[in-house]
């Protein structure tokens, strides 16, 4: 039976966050400790657990067909390799930083700078782009000590909370680019295998489709009904059913999580009563 060889990252957040949405998903997966390539019980699958800078080469190679991995690492070296949907998770920005004691303005301090980062290509094409011309130092590992130690005036690397470049007396310049996870398609993925990553995305697109969502049930006076469906921007029309109490209705529906407050200050205004709000497990469209 033909499977799809999908890779995450071995360790750390991502993993996490990989494994749990592969879970959402209904897809159970049989791996012990410190094991690097396990199958999944209930879905054709075989996963390979694999160090994150490696991915880009694994997928071009055809090795794995499929990846979850952070759109920055594509970036920087998977030319060739196409997306298939973004996850939503896992976000972070690449930026530039410098001492916080440097009168930072634009851009254009770092030319003739020395500058320490993972993030070489991403730096070259930022500066070109840019017309800055930089002295670019490769650093795999804790680069943010680099100024510290004289080795560089600035450095690239990825930025979370902003916590470890406070701790080493850093401040972000510039944001080059922001980053989430992705799903990455290897350019050798079969077609046999392209059916199984379409079924793949289907369910995902179903558990990021929930994750925005919240399911809304409420009370309403009938003679308001009207003005409180007008406010419901549910996925086609809200379901409508009428309660024990003659001349209310109860109200079913979806709001998008980040319209959630707005939507319910507007319908309590409206009339709208007992609000209960429900987290979606799956949302199929």
């Amino acid at each position: 039976m033909t499977k799809i060889r999908i890779a995450i990252q071995k360790s750390g957040r991502l993993n996490q966050d990989s494994i749990e949405i592969l879970k959402n998903c209904g897809i159970s997966i049989d791996n012990g400790k410190d094991q690097l390539k396990a199958f999944a019980r209930n879905f054709p699958m075989e996963v390979f657990y694999l160090r994150n800078g490696d991915i880009p080469q694994y997928l071009k190679d055809g090795v794995v067909d499929i990846a979850i991995i952070g759109e920055n690492v594509l970036i920087e070296k998977g030319e060739g390799i196409t997306i298939a949907e973004k996850l939503g998770f896992s976000k972070c920005k690449v930026s530039l930083a410098v001492p916080k004691g440097i009168e930072y303005n634009s851009v254009s301090y770092f030319e003739g700078k020395r500058i320490a980062t993972s993030y070489p290509n991403t730096v070259e094409k930022y500066f070109e782009e840019k017309g800055v011309t930089a002295d670019i130092h490769i650093i795999n590992g804790s680069v943010e000590i680099a100024p510290n130690i004289g080795l560089a005036e600035g450095i690239c690397d990825i930025v979370s909370s902003g916590s470890t470049l406070f701790k080493n007396g850093l401040k972000e310049a510039e944001v080059m680019l922001t980053s989430e996870a992705v799903l990455a398609v290897s350019p050798q993925i079969s077609e046999e295998r392209k059916e199984i990553l379409n079924k793949l995305q289907f369910r995902i697109q179903s558990v990021l489709q929930a994750r925005k969502s919240k399911y809304v049930l409420l009370n309403a006076p009938n003679n308001k009904l009207d003005a409180i469906i007008k406010l419901l921007p549910g996925m086609r029309s809200p379901t409508v059913l009428p309660l024990a109490e003659e001349g209310w209705s109860s109200v079913h529906t979806v709001i998008d999580k980040n319209k959630f407050w707005e939507v319910i200050d507007e319908l309590k205004q409206a009339g709208a009563e007992g609000i209960l709000v429900c987290p979606i497990e799956k949302m199929v469209l």
